[in-house]
């Protein structure tokens, strides 16, 4: 799966990288797939639909809490290793679905098959980067997270698909062979690190946690993604009421968003590469402009569309900045806990924005006021961004000055 043609054979990106992306395809696919199965579920169970759109926060908040704590019980065992038992928890959590008799079930195994989320995308970022050039990491990092948008792109609509035609719990099986093709692609293919069985003290680990700029790094992500949310979540909504579109017309709508959001994850990670900091805030800059522009065509159908895809552009464009800038800043120990909490922060930033777009309809000034009110979320995290960029500049300057040449050592260490 070539998703840019490199220049060159030296160029190549290694076949370990897109092992990791089948991973993570699998794990977006559970994140995204129960989207398009909610009434089939909440039929089958019988159950309201509120009480079947509590699995998409259960998983969530699964991301969230998961992340650190597999992380950390983790964090002795060789990287390769982990990511091969989180693959088996996720294709277990899948075949768990699948078999749940009931909504109490369902929901414990939605929630075990999300513990794997943040602690796969924190480590396998952190092993991305090592499969490559110091250069290169910012498109490792995308090419990775490919995986994600392909889950959007492809992986909701085919579950949706196996839903309706042959039942929910079809979907989850079909998720369940993607755990074992990817858990046997992953053991094939991606080589064990040199450093793999190395222990970090914990200590360490949360010392680095604790780094201003690491804190800094994590607030800005889950400030910057908070605002995709706050409008996605909606979508549909934004798309019937206002737009004018029908019910059917939102399906193929999303998949312009799925589009937008693989061209903008690679175009991030090209970005980054070159200038990680002018693409932090750029990224951050044009999503928080593209959000509050969509305040201006919420009544035009042609308009949203494009914005739609130009959402799914700028939101996916600032993945790549944003993990590396905590990987820059994390280097050495903890990277694996740091990475990971990044991921988790994502995540917060999603409950987040899901969270203060219902606010702002049911108590607030209505369903047409949550992309201006995104796009003062994102520009929040922008706003943190500048100011983590000002500190670490003029630490920069006090070192020179004071003749220490280890200047800005976090943000110049490569990443391991």
């Amino acid at each position: 799966m070539a998703l840019l043609p490199p220049p060159t054979a030296s160029r190549r990106m290694p076949l370990a990288l897109y092992a990791l992306t089948a991973g993570s395809f699998g794990i977006g696919c559970a994140e995204f797939v129960i989207m398009g199965l909610l009434l089939q579920v909440a039929a089958d169970l019988q159950i309201s639909i509120a009480a079947a759109g509590m699995l998409v926060s259960g998983y969530a908040l699964g991301v969230f809490a998961g992340a650190p704590v597999l992380t950390l019980l983790s964090r002795r065992m060789p990287r390769k290793a982990v990511l091969l038992g989180l693959m088996v928890i996720y294709t277990v959590g899948n075949i768990a679905c699948a078999l749940a008799p009931d909504y109490t079930t369902l929901m414990v195994a939605r929630v075990l098959t999300s513990l794997t989320h943040g602690t796969f995308f924190g480590v396998g970022a952190v092993v991305a980067t090592g499969l490559v050039a110091e250069d290169r990491r910012a498109s490792a990092i995308s090419i990775m997270f490919s995986g994600l948008t392909l889950a959007t792109l492809l992986g909701m609509p085919a579950g949706a698909w196996l839903g309706l035609h042959f039942g929910w719990r079809s979907t989850f099986w079909a998720m369940g062979v993607v755990g074992l093709v990817s858990l046997a692609i992953i053991a094939a293919l991606v080589p064990r690190s040199r450093d793999d069985s190395a222990p970090v003290p914990l200590r360490a680990e949360l010392a680095t946690i604790a780094r201003p700029q690491v804190l800094l790094g994590l607030l800005m992500t889950m400030l910057g993604f908070a605002g995709v949310f706050t409008v996605i979540t909606y979508i549909q909504p934004l798309l019937t009421r206002l737009a004018g579109y029908g019910d059917a017309a939102v399906s193929p709508i999303l998949l312009v968003f799925g589009g937008g959001m693989v061209i903008g994850n690679l175009l991030g990670g090209r970005l980054a590469d070159r200038r990680p900091t002018p693409a932090l805030l750029g990224t951050l800059a044009v999503l928080a402009l593209v959000l509050a522009a969509m305040t201006l065509v919420l009544h035009s159908p042609v308009m949203m569309v494009i914005f739609i895809g130009a959402l799914g552009i700028a939101a996916f464009a600032t993945v790549s900045p944003l993990q590396l800038r905590v990987l820059r800043h994390a280097a050495g120990p903890g990277q694996n806990l740091a990475s990971s909490f990044n991921i988790a922060a994502f995540n917060l930033g999603n409950a987040l924005g899901a969270w203060l777009g219902g606010v702002v309809i049911d108590r607030g000034p209505g369903l047409g006021a949550v992309t201006w009110v995104a796009a003062l979320i994102t520009a929040t995290g922008l706003a943190v961004a500048w100011w983590s960029v000002r500190a670490e500049r003029r630490d920069a300057r006090v070192s020179t000055a004071s003749g220490d040449g280890t200047a800005c050592v976090a943000s110049a260490t490569p990443v391991a």
